[in-house]
């Protein structure tokens, strides 16, 4: 692994790692580019890795029947992409697009499965920041279904 320029092990989620925790994860990185509009993974299909983006975004979206995609979130540096690959059925809830050039983290799923097995501290740690990811995605995904089908310019209620 080799830092370099964007998100470094102590910011974005990983600030959320001690020293120690970081350490063992980004012992299990590998460093990828992608370039700008390339689809990353589908909604649906097999969630094998997950990355943490260090520099440029990545649109989410979801598919909406008779629409096409929607972009729910956009993410960037020190973002956390994918944690489908952690709970079973193992299948990505939403989809993803570069929106710019990236470089991120890459990360076998199944390899850190293991070393959260193995370590359940570190595991403990971990899923516990994909929670708080989820928990995120959830909220801005609702957001913006209510932003597409919300009644318009109706009152708030009390």
């Amino acid at each position: 692994m080799t830092s370099g320029a964007g998100a470094h092990p102590g910011t974005g989620i990983l600030a959320g790692l001690s020293a120690k925790h970081c350490a063992r994860l980004m012992d299990l990185a590998h460093e990828v580019t992608r370039p700008g509009a390339v689809r990353l993974f589908e909604e649906d299909e097999n969630a094998e890795r997950f990355w943490i983006i260090r520099t440029g975004v990545v649109a989410l979206d979801i598919q909406i029947p008779g629409r096409g995609r929607a972009v729910v979130e956009t993410i960037g540096p020190g973002s956390l992409l994918g944690w489908s690959w952690l709970c079973p059925p193992r299948r990505w809830h939403l989809g993803a697009e570069t929106t710019s050039p990236i470089s991120a983290w890459e990360f076998d799923a199944i390899e850190v499965r293991e070393v959260c097995a193995a370590h359940p501290e570190f595991g403990l740690a971990l899923v516990t920041l994909v929670a708080e990811t989820i928990g995120h995605r959830l909220r801005a995904t609702r957001t913006r279904l209510l932003d597409l089908y919300g009644p318009q310019g109706s009152e708030p209620r009390p």
